[in-house]
């Protein structure tokens, strides 16, 4: 870093996102994005907003609000909008996070919590997930914090049910619980549902994974009013334009071909039920997913040693040095001939 860096943010440990090849002439299958791209509508609504970009974005993003709020049953003030989901959660830490009301997150989930609150420089406190990596609701009952979850969790792909978020909700009253549903298309339980029930409930989604849309950078966040107008508090004293005018409006089109993410989800949960069972048949243990990734080992080779020789193949999957995590590898789904190449590879390492 430069002598200009200020002190106050020294002590902070960025979030490491997964390798980013500049060659595409490698399965990558680290990164959880969608092997399909958007929607020919999607890509054609964004194409007539290029006209616009001379213009600055509609601040209220009021046709896209709406257009989610319709498809989940709640109202368009119940809902806001981000650069991606990760933007939404930032604001959440900033609104909802103090010293006098600390952070709290499983010790195994998404990386960027521990970032969020330390460059807010929130106290937070890391609840253990169980042996299994399952987390368990009741520790999180009458925390007294403003309580981060992933649902379904990051990088194991287990998921809670919705009653069981629900206990969680109800056992904190008068504390925000954040429900991170990055992943929930691909075969979890939204709790969006749950805020006309819960004026403590903010459910964050993004279009990143499921919708395709991971290079537009779009995410919402669906709460009651008050929680929605706290963030965007945050969003109109940090960036009121955050959302582009061809990002928006691919975001429309999109939701209006809902078929085709649908049939893009059923795809990636047949290929991943394909791809564990082809796993374990090679004697693999794979954690129970609810999301487009799966998080493996086996004990005939470390997690590191078999992450590096793939990559050598031009197989590209994430491994964790977190002693916990060290195992495992997480492994995105793709296409079925993605998934043939990474099983290929992994019946040449193992017999080789």
């Amino acid at each position: 870093m430069s002598k200009f860096f200020s002190d106050k943010y020294a002590y902070l440990t960025p979030y490491t996102p997964g390798e980013q090849p500049k060659v595409m002439n490698v399965t990558k299958l680290n990164t959880n994005e969608c092997p399909f791209p958007p929607s020919d509508k999607a890509k054609a609504y964004a194409a007539a907003h290029t006209r616009e970009l001379n213009l600055y974005p509609e601040l209220q993003c009021i046709d896209l609000r709406t257009k989610i709020a319709a498809l989940h049953g709640i109202d368009a003030d119940e809902v806001i909008l981000g650069n991606g989901s990760d933007e939404l959660l930032y604001f959440a830490f900033m609104a909802f996070c103090d010293d006098a009301k600390p952070a709290a997150f499983a010790d195994i989930t998404y990386g960027f919590y521990p970032v969020f609150a330390e460059v807010n420089r929130v106290p937070y406190v890391e609840i253990p997930l169980r042996p299994d990596f399952s987390l368990a609701p009741e520790d999180y009952y009458a925390l007294g914090k403003t309580i981060f979850i992933a649902n379904p969790n990051a990088p194991t792909g287990m998921a809670l049910s919705r009653a069981e978020v629900e206990s969680i909700v109800r056992a904190n009253p008068d504390s925000v619980v954040v429900i991170d549903e990055a992943y929930v298309d691909f075969g979890g339980e939204s709790c969006i549902p749950l805020i006309k029930q819960y004026d403590n409930l903010l459910i964050v989604q993004t279009f990143s994974k499921s919708r395709s849309m991971a290079g537009a950078r779009l995410g919402f966040a669906a709460g009651s009013a008050a929680l929605i107008q706290d963030l965007n508090t945050m969003k109109f004293s940090f960036n009121p334009y955050n959302i582009n005018s061809m990002t928006m409006a691919m975001g429309l089109g999109v939701l209006e071909d809902e078929e085709t993410t649908r049939a893009n989800c059923r795809t990636i949960m047949e290929n991943r039920a394909y791809t564990v069972e082809k796993l374990e048949a090679l004697g693999f243990t794979v954690l129970p997913s609810k999301t487009n990734f799966i998080f493996a080992r086996t004990d005939k080779l470390g997690g590191k040693a078999l992450y590096l020789a793939l990559k050598e193949r031009g197989v590209l999957i994430r491994h964790f040095d977190k002693p916990a995590l060290s195992a495992f590898n997480r492994i995105t789904i793709g296409t079925r001939a993605q998934m043939d190449v990474l099983l290929d590879n992994i019946r040449d390492i193992l017999e080789g």
